[in-house]
């Protein structure tokens, strides 16, 4: 089969292509054959890493929603079944039912779109269709190359055309003259509570904040959807407003488990992407513990996989997928995925999907490899697993069983 972007390129926007999972899952065998780049760690549990591959029997059909998208970020999807997208260089749209783009949404604030900077996540809760509300998370230019994650909520108007009221309701402290490691995530919780992700902003002289719960950089926050900290979050001495866990390196997948807690997969260096079940006030560790290399190949920092006090990822890959995105599926339309967690790869250019048993990874299969950079991914409210791919000509792309 020619690459998705290939094929895709010569379809319809609405045609359909469909695939047997059983080829996605014999494809995704070769994962667990190729050498890890730290290939003197050892897991701290079994199970943790390199789970057993997945075989399905399910046929799939992928179809093209939208495209044009330019490096499409985080989706939305309303409550009249149109999609709200991010797109990195600083515009949101709406994506019909048809998969019709509308003209940008007028009135967000400036993002610094540099390196991995730009418009990112964006977020609803189930009341959208009476107040009309919209978050979203985005690098804020802070003057002299200095930028930082932030996030703002504002109302869209009925005609979707514009964004009014809008008020940033958190802003990373300190802001730091770095393209990189934005995390940016936003998800509510049962209590409609809004988590953040934020990264550690990847320079050497950053990276230690990870592990100050003084500062905004490499974090789990939970905030007040209108600004300040959630109630029932954490004491921890010392801590900004809000924090709700830290020591991560670049949080990029967030979601809430069938389980009801906050679930994370962090990017890693060469190796070391992480699935973590983020409890309140934990320590996950970056840049003391890590699995994995430095991209120059040193150890990272001590090299050390395990330290007292320090908590354990739940999963953890070497070689890297490139985490972007997450949900857990509870859809009726797969009901052999029910449960699972559904991630986004960018390095590994897949559809990753875990499943689990008391709280552990039982298996992971990898559909579509190689073929498009996913950038995002969730659950339509028909079931279907929607995905963005992260390219200048970025796709929406809806996944369902084969009729």
């Amino acid at each position: 089969m020619p690459p998705l972007s290939l094929s895709l390129r010569r379809m319809p926007a609405q045609a359909v292509l469909a695939l047997a999972l059983s080829a996605g899952a014999a494809a995704a065998q070769e994962f667990n054959d190729r050498p890890a780049n730290a290939r003197t760690q050892a897991p701290a549990f079994p199970g943790q890493t390199r789970a057993p591959v997945i075989q399905d029997t399910v046929a799939l059909a992928r179809s093209v929603v939208a495209r044009g998208l330019v490096n499409p970020w985080g989706m939305a999807e309303l409550p009249d079944g149109t999609w709200l997208v991010t797109e990195r260089p600083g515009r949101m749209r709406i994506v019909s039912r048809e998969g019709v783009l509308s003209p940008a949404v007028a009135g967000l604030p400036e993002v610094d779109a540099r390196g991995q900077g730009g418009l990112l996540d964006v977020a609803i809760r189930a009341d959208f269709a009476k107040d009309r509300r919209v978050w979203w998370s985005y690098a804020e230019p802070s003057g002299g190359g200095r930028n930082a994650t932030a996030v703002a909520t504002g109302t869209l108007s009925a005609d979707g055309r514009r964004m009014t009221g809008v008020k940033v309701i958190f802003r990373q402290q300190p802001a730091w003259a770095s393209t990189l490691h934005f995390g940016s995530r936003l998800v509510f919780d049962a209590e409609g509570m809004l988590f953040v992700t934020t990264g550690e902003r990847s320079q050497s002289d950053a990276r230690p904040q990870a592990q100050d719960p003084g500062s905004d950089l490499g974090k789990v926050l939970r905030i007040d959807p209108d600004g300040g900290p959630a109630p029932g979050n954490p004491e921890v001495a010392g801590a900004r407003p809000g924090l709700w866990a830290l020591g991560f390196r670049n949080v990029q997948s967030a979601a809430i488990g069938p389980d009801g807690a906050l679930w994370t997969v962090e990017h890693g260096a060469r190796g070391g992407d992480e699935l973590n079940r983020v409890l309140p006030g934990r320590n996950y560790g970056w840049p003391r513990i890590s699995y994995g290399v430095e991209y120059s190949g040193q150890p990272i920092g001590p090299g050390q996989t395990t330290r007292s006090g320090l908590e354990q990822p739940v999963y953890y890959w070497d070689p890297v997928i490139a985490p972007s995105g997450m949900a857990f599926y509870e859809g009726a339309l797969l009901p052999e995925w029910r449960g699972s967690a559904l991630i986004g790869g960018l390095a590994d250019r897949s559809l990753v999907r875990l499943t689990f048993r008391d709280g552990k990874v039982t298996g992971e299969a990898r559909y579509f490899r190689g073929e498009a950079r996913i950038r995002d991914v969730t659950v339509a409210r028909d079931g279907a697993v929607m995905v963005l791919t992260d390219a200048p000509n970025g796709l929406m792309i809806r996944i369902a069983p084969k009729q």
